[in-house]
C-alpha cells in the first residue's frame, strides 16, 4: 500500500456513508422504525460490546468465529463486538424487561464481522429485525413474516420469492434413525449443499432401517410449491408425530401467507437448515427478483434467553438497511435552500431560527467565506433586508 494510503484507505468489507446515501439510509431508517410501530414494536438500543458470555449465548455461539474480541482494559474480562444484535436483544428480554405477556421488539444498529457472509457483502452491515417473545404459536411466526413482508413491499423489493423449511422435520428423522451426533453432522452437511450423488451412496452405506432411509432419500427432494407438502406427507407417512405436526404447522402457515400476501412466491424446501443448531422451529430467507443473494432471513428459535434465565419462545427476522435502501429508490436532503448573508443584525438571526422551526434549511454565509452568492451554497432562495425586516424571495 502506498504511503499516503494508509491514512485513508479502510479495511476490506468496511465501507462508509458519504452525504446522499446517509441521508437515504437515515430516511429509511426513520420510516422503518415509524412502520414497526404501528405493529407495536418498540425500539431498543443494545450496546456495541458485550462480555463473551453474553455474545455466545444460544444463537451467539454459532457467530463466536465471527465476533471480534477485545480485552476490558477495567476488568480483564474478554468482550466482543456483536456480530448479530439477535442475542442481546433475547438478553433484553429475559433479563431486562422481564415481562410475562409478549414482547415485540425491534432494532436497528451497526454490527462487525470478522468475515463477510457473501464473497461481495459488507463485514459490518446495519442490522435491521424485529422479535416477538413470549408466544408458541402460528400466530407469532406468522405476523413476524407478515411484518417482513410488509417491510420489503414498503422498500419496493421486486419479485420477492420466500423460502421456507421447518428444522424438526430433519431432526426428527434424524432421531428415529437413531444417527449419531457424528452421522446426523455429516448428513447434515450433505443436506445443506444439496449433493444428491452423495447422500444416495451415504445412505446405501450406512445401513439404516428400510423405511427411514426411505424418507431419508426423499428429503432433499420435497422442494418446490407449495404443494410440496402434500407429497412430503405422503412420502414421510412412516415418520413419527412430530414430523407430521411440523408438516400441517407448515400448510396452515403457507395457506395464511398465500392468503394474505398473493404476490409473493413462496417456495418450500424441506432442507432449508440454516440456523440448525439454534432454530427450532419454521426457517426461511427472502430473495429479491434477479438476486441468488437472500435479502433477510429468519425463523423460530424457542428457548434462547435460558442462560438468562427466562426460556422464553422467539421468533423473529433480521435484514440489512444498506440492501434494503438498494431498492427503495432515490431519496435526497431538501433541495430547497435558503441564503443567509454573514450580517450580524439581530433581526436576521431571529428569521433564521423561526424559519428553521418551521422545517426550512438556511445556509449561512461565513465572515471571510468563499462562498459569495446564493449559487455558491447551492441556494434557490435567499434572505433579504427590506427595511428593518428580513423576506425570503426567489434567487
Amino acid at each position: 500500500m502506498p504511503t499516503t494510503d494508509q491514512y485513508w484507505a479502510l479495511p476490506d468489507g468496511i465501507s462508509e456513508a458519504l452525504p446522499a446515501e446517509s441521508w437515504r439510509l437515515e430516511s429509511l431508517r426513520r420510516s422503518l422504525l415509524d412502520l414497526y410501530a404501528t405493529w407495536g414494536y418498540q425500539m431498543v438500543m443494545p450496546p456495541l460490546v458485550e462480555y463473551m458470555q453474553s455474545l455466545s449465548t444460544g444463537l451467539g455461539s454459532n457467530l463466536d468465529v465471527q465476533t471480534f474480541k477485545v480485552t476490558d482494559q477495567l476488568t480483564g474480562r474478554m468482550m466482543g463486538i456483536r456480530a448479530d444484535m439477535t442475542p442481546q436483544i433475547a438478553r433484553i428480554d429475559a433479563h431486562k424487561l422481564k415481562t410475562e405477556h409478549p414482547n415485540r421488539l425491534c432494532y436497528i444498529g451497526s454490527v462487525l464481522r470478522t468475515r463477510a457472509f457473501h464473497d461481495d457483502g459488507s463485514r459490518s452491515p446495519l442490522q435491521v429485525g424485529a422479535e416477538l417473545f413470549g408466544h408458541a404459536g402460528e400466530d407469532s411466526d406468522f405476523e413476524v413474516l407478515a411484518l417482513l413482508l410488509a417491510t420489503l413491499e414498503y422498500c419496493q423489493v421486486p419479485g420477492i420469492t420466500l423460502d421456507i423449511g421447518h428444522v424438526g422435520i430433519f431432526r426428527s428423522l434424524a432421531a428415529q434413525a437413531g444417527l449419531s451426533a457424528a452421522q446426523e453432522k455429516t448428513f447434515f452437511d450433505m443436506l445443506e449443499r444439496k449433493s444428491l450423488p452423495e447422500i444416495d451412496a451415504w445412505l446405501d452405506a450406512a445401513a439404516l432401517p428400510a423405511e427411514v432411509t426411505a424418507m431419508l432419500w426423499q428429503l432433499p427432494r420435497l422442494y418446490g410449491a407449495p404443494d410440496v407438502l402434500d407429497k412430503a406427507a405422503g412420502v414421510l407417512s412412516a415418520a413419527q408425530a412430530d414430523v407430521k405436526a411440523a408438516l400441517a404447522y407448515l400448510q396452515s402457515l403457507v395457506a395464511r401467507l398465500q392468503a394474505e400476501f398473493p404476490s409473493c412466491t413462496l417456495h418450500v424446501d424441506l432442507t432449508e437448515l440454516s440456523g440448525y443448531d439454534y432454530h427450532t422451529g419454521i426457517v426461511y430467507a427472502a430473495y429479491a427478483h434477479g438476486s441468488g443473494r437472500e435479502i433477510a432471513r429468519g425463523g423460530r428459535y424457542d428457548g434462547i434467553g435460558k442462560l438468562f434465565g427466562r426460556a422464553r419462545p422467539a421468533t423473529g427476522f433480521s435484514t440489512d438497511l444498506r440492501l434494503l435502501a438498494r431498492h427503495q429508490g432515490t431519496s435526497s436532503p431538501p433541495s430547497s435552500r435558503i441564503f443567509a448573508p454573514a450580517d450580524p443584525d439581530p433581526r436576521l438571526a431571529s428569521t433564521i431560527a423561526a424559519l428553521r422551526q418551521h422545517g426550512e434549511c438556511v445556509v449561512r454565509q461565513l465572515q471571510g467565506d468563499t462562498v459569495k452568492t446564493p449559487q455558491d451554497a447551492a441556494c434557490d432562495r435567499q434572505l433579504v433586508r427590506q427595511g428593518t425586516e428580513w423576506i425570503v424571495t426567489e434567487v
